[in-house]
């Protein structure tokens, strides 16, 4: 019965007949992703329905099946697996049909997943895999050798094997297995990646109901907290996420998994374990490869559009018509070189204006809903070329040889190893000239948050000026006459525009007077090295109508068109030049039953002259109300501000460090995260991911220095906890 409730709760409707197609076969109409799904196959054995058991036994068995079929179900496309029906055992002839049946011994593909689950027997030295109908004292001739099963997967034809065995006394197998392992033939061992996991030391009994609460708790927080973006887990990663769940040294001891067999290795992934946390990231073409340092798809399309929230598939960005078309008539054919600056004062939406130059530009993206939605939005004289960005990178937090590595990759070219005492700035950025020289067609190089990069001058100094030759513009070249003779005339290289973002203060008056050395800024050392550079503001006064058509878009998709005219113009002049303190309005105004009577408020007007604190403070009372205490949310916030590189990973990091800044400890910080990541405080966060895993930071950089910079007794919170 078990196996048929198996059977239902997989969505098969198997038939004599399919069970026995062999691993691989699949008729030609099927499915392409199907097929893939071929390619990697999840076998269970598990033996229930003992005489002597109780229901207890045979429901933790049946628990297990159902936590192992999930896990190894489609996650996505990319990890799904074939999943073969649990077959029923009484005998060990059934075992053999088994493996008989479906090619265990011959089967092939990129992965193979065995689980053995049921009693253990353990012998003098042999360990048995107890059946229904075995014998006492004849283990030899009616119990099935476990490593018969588990030599059976290791010595298959699949690329990646893991085995897993929840019996009594798994590590009894140990030397059994890797005596066996040893005559696994040594290319084999050599190419592919097998590993063999037990659940139980070799002299503990199993604990039916334990390994399935186990599991599913790793899956939970592989879900959630974990944050680990590949699609594929290492070994360490599963054993490290089972580990968490025991809690208690003792318990670790206890009741951890062993690794038997090692053949792929302690950080690599395994094509065997899917991630059930992985998220297919959509990669624009035109951005270059995606890496681990460069922003995912989702950091320029939240900057692009303005939405507030991860799940909004709006387009709230308006005006800017001029800015917007300067930028995209330098990306267009009839400009092959040159530089143009987008700067600003913090917050006026310099990100906003180049994420929208490399979404728009995408072709990807052409065929996304969204990208109509922005076209009846927008002029077309506005929208770049598509294609007409060949590579888009940010300097956040980057070192030199970093963004130099960045670039490389995104224009599809693999960093060469410099070596131990040669300088990888050098040696980089030396061959993004040669990539650059040997391109036909010219070259476009989109750089955001250069004011934010660790290295800001050595960029500009090291990385940026060798490549001036490709920016500057040609003069026209007077053909001579020549004879047959002459040499041919040396070939241009093709022509680089460097679009960048970079913050600058914003000038009080139209002067142009020369500063000082000492008072020069990011804007003046970038225009020394590019001379013919040129530059838009994205902070002069035309901008405050920007802003209102902004708010007025976040705020009408709150469902209030009567008062959202109304509500934009009070606020605009207010916010202005932010458009993040625009966008924090914004989201508080939408979510009111009425925003022109809240805007009209002179408390509210108030916060809103106090800028990022002022709206933060409002946003931190209302989050209170549903259950996420003011300062648990703010201490939560200012971990993600003081986090070093891309961001903090949830974890058990951003715990600790939030727990350092409130001063107290919680037993509930990975619920109050998730509170956080639903509440409109989300709106405040970005995510990225940084050494394969997910991390947040604030959404801006100057919502950042914000956040590091309060002091918490000035909001005056209270106890709100």
């Amino acid at each position: 019965m078990a196996r048929q409730i198996l059977l239902r709760w997989l969505g098969h409707d198997w038939n004599t007949r399919e069970m026995q197609k062999a691993a691989g076969e699949f008729t030609q109409t099927q499915d392409p992703e199907v097929a893939v799904a071929a390619q990697r196959t999840l076998l269970t054995v598990a033996v229930r329905d003992y005489e002597d058991d109780d229901d207890e036994f045979t429901a933790g068995i049946d628990e297990q099946l159902q936590v192992v079929a999930e896990w190894w179900s489609a996650h996505d496309p990319g990890t799904a697996f074939r999943q073969v029906p649990p077959p029923e055992l009484k005998t060990r002839d059934d075992i053999e049909d088994f493996l008989r049946r479906h090619r265990v011994r011959e089967m092939e593909g990129q992965a193979l997943v065995l689980f053995i689950t049921g009693h253990g027997v353990s012998g003098s030295r042999t360990h048995f895999l107890k059946l229904p109908d075995s014998v006492k004292g004849r283990h030899l001739n009616t119990s099935m050798r476990t490593t018969e099963l588990i030599t059976a997967a290791l010595d298959s034809h699949a690329e990646n094997v893991l085995v897993i065995v929840n019996t009594c006394y798994a590590g009894k197998i140990h030397s059994e297995v890797a005596n066996l392992y040893e005559d696994i033939r040594a290319d084999r061992k050599a190419r592919c990646s097998l590993d063999v996991l037990v659940t139980c030391g070799h002299d503990k009994p199993v604990q039916v109901r334990r390994f399935p609460t186990l599991l599913r708790g790793a899956f939970h927080r592989l879900r959630t907290t974990a944050g680990i973006t590949t699609p594929h887990l290492s070994v360490a990663d599963l054993m490290e996420e089972f580990e968490r769940g025991l809690g208690t040294p003792e318990a670790i001891k206890q009741h951890r998994l062993h690794r038997l067999i090692d053949g792929s290795g302690h950080l690599t992934p395994t094509p065997c374990i899917p991630n059930p946390g992985y998220r297919h990231v959509r990669e624009l073409v035109g951005v270059g490869r995606r890496q681990a340092s460069t922003p995912t798809d989702d950091y320029w399309l939240d900057r692009a559009t303005g939405r507030t929230q991860d799940d909004d598939s709006g387009w709230y960005f308006r005006g800017r018509e001029d800015l917007n078309r300067r930028v995209a008539e330098f990306l267009s054919g009839a400009r092959a070189r040159g530089v143009l600056l987008i700067t600003g004062s913090a917050g006026s939406g310099k990100s906003a204006l180049l994420a929208r130059a490399v979404v728009l530009s995408s072709p990807t993206f052409r065929d996304e809903p969204i990208f109509k939605t922005a076209m009846d939005l927008v002029d077309a004289e506005t929208v770049p070329a598509p294609g007409s960005i060949t590579a888009a990178v940010l300097a956040r937090h980057r070192g030199a040889a970093d963004l130099a590595g960045d670039i490389l990759q995104a224009l599809g070219v693999a960093p060469e190893h410099p070596g131990s005492i040669r300088d990888p700035v050098v040696e980089w950025t030396q061959q993004i000239v040669q990539t650059l020289r040997a391109r036909s067609e010219p070259v476009t190089i989109l750089i955001d948050g250069l004011d934010e990069a660790d290295e800001r001058h050595r960029i500009i100094e090291d990385v940026l000026a060798p490549l001036s030759e490709f920016c500057a513009p040609q003069l026209a070249h007077v053909p001579n006459p020549r004879q047959d003779t002459d040499p041919p005339p040396p070939t241009s290289p093709a022509g680089l525009r460097l679009l960048i973002g970079v913050r600058s203060s914003r000038p009080l008056s139209a002067s142009r007077t020369a500063l000082p050395d000492e008072e020069q800024g990011l804007v003046e050392a970038l225009q020394a090295v590019f001379p013919a550079a040129e530059e838009q503001r994205t902070d002069d006064e035309g901008s405050k109508k920007d802003i209102e058509l902004y708010l007025h878009a976040l705020i009408c998709d709150g469902g209030h068109r009567d008062t959202a005219q109304e509500a934009a113009e009070l606020v605009a002049p207010e916010v202005w030049p932010s458009f993040i303190d625009a966008r924090l309005a914004g989201e508080q105004l939408r979510r009111a039953d009425d925003p022109a009577a809240v805007a009209r408020q002179p408390e509210w007007q108030k916060m809103l002259q106090r800028g990022t604190t002022g709206l933060l403070k409002r946003d931190l009372m209302l989050v209170a109300a549903d259950g996420l205490p003011a300062d648990v949310a703010l201490a939560l916030l200012r971990a993600s501000a003081f986090a070093e590189g891309a961001g903090i990973p949830w974890s058990n990091i951003w715990p600790q460090m939030a727990r350092v800044l409130l001063r107290r400890s919680r037993d509930d910080w990975d619920e109050m995260i998730q509170k956080l990541l639903k509440s409109r405080l989300n709106g405040y966060l970005a995510h990225d991911h940084e050494d394969n895993r997910r991390v947040y930071r604030p959404a801006h950089e100057a919502l950042a220095e914000a956040l590091r910079d309060l002091d918490p007794n000035q909001l005056d919170l209270g106890d709100t906890a």
